[in-house]
């Protein structure tokens, strides 16, 4: 059991719940961020200075990409090899599904782990429910009721970010859990006009899909303050999934917690709130 556990973007979507779950376990956690609450340490990718105060008799790091970055890689290594050299023996990263070993953004850091840590483990869930309650979507479904994406007729196995969180919360306390990386996914497949029509019937207004093409995409993400060269590989992520890429289902959340993955109808029923109108 590690009982030492630094969570880089401990107060976000995944790092909140997996903190929440390591407190039932009494496992003693340091959370990192940039804007930290008190009893929180204060954690910058961009300033090396706050790197040894993180690690301080650290056992395993949740590492948590800085946001927006295309090469992750780059503003990652100095860290993750302070790290290594200060004796943290496990490293979890947060990738995505549709990013394997090698490829550009977060593939790099999964491949440079595989490489260089003494024992690593890669989440790849696909995409959060949470976007839609949290996220990008949920102002455009309470102003406009719409969902705006490139990704067609595409399905997702949209996946709850506690689902993450359990998972992550096992392979960071578990010294048994093999060394890899798993794809994890909710347990249904669903198109974004399929979420639309579950979350009319939740909110009791209409809410549609608005399709784009990709690059009314990247304009709308460029108009949200996000780079062009990170709204263009986002934009190419939608088209992946157009085209099929997220159309799969795995078992591992069933597998390594023991129960089955939360469904989107009782994601949206609990976060319900998320969309009421005014």
């Amino acid at each position: 059991m590690f009982e030492s556990i630094l969570l880089t973007g401990g107060t976000g979507k995944t790092g909140s719940r997996i903190a929440a779950q390591l407190a039932t376990r009494n496992v003693r956690t340091r959370i990192a961020s940039r804007h930290p609450q008190p009893g929180q340490t204060f954690f910058d990718w961009f300033d090396p200075s706050t790197f040894a105060s993180a690690l301080e008799n650290i056992e395993s790091v949740y590492l948590l990409a800085p946001l927006g970055v295309a090469d992750c890689l780059k503003i990652m290594q100095a860290f993750i090899d302070q790290a290594l050299n200060a004796g943290v023996q496990r490293m979890v990263f947060l990738s995505s599904s549709l990013v394997p070993e090698g490829a550009p953004v977060f593939g790099q850091v999964h491949q440079y782990l595989h490489h260089h840590a003494p024992s690593w483990v890669v989440l790849r869930p696909s995409w959060f429910m949470q976007n839609f309650s949290e996220q990008q979507h949920r102002e455009t479904i309470r102003q406009y009721g719409s969902i705006f994406s490139a990704t067609g007729s595409g399905k997702v196995p949209f996946i709850d970010a506690g689902d993450i969180a359990a998972v992550a919360a096992e392979s960071l306390t578990n010294q048994a859990f093999p060394s890899g990386d798993t794809v994890l996914t909710g347990p249904d497949l669903l198109g974004y006009s399929d979420v639309a029509t579950i979350l009319t019937d939740i909110v009791g207004y209409p809410i549609r899909h608005q399709p784009l093409t990709e690059e009314e995409l990247v304009r709308n993400f460029e108009k949200g303050g996000i780079a062009k060269e990170f709204a263009v590989l986002l934009a190419s992520l939608d088209r992946a999934i157009a085209n099929g890429a997220e159309a799969r289902l795995t078992t591992e959340v069933q597998r390594i917690t023991g129960r089955p993955p939360i469904s989107f109808q009782t994601f949206a029923q609990n976060a319900r709130s998320a969309w009421r109108r005014s």
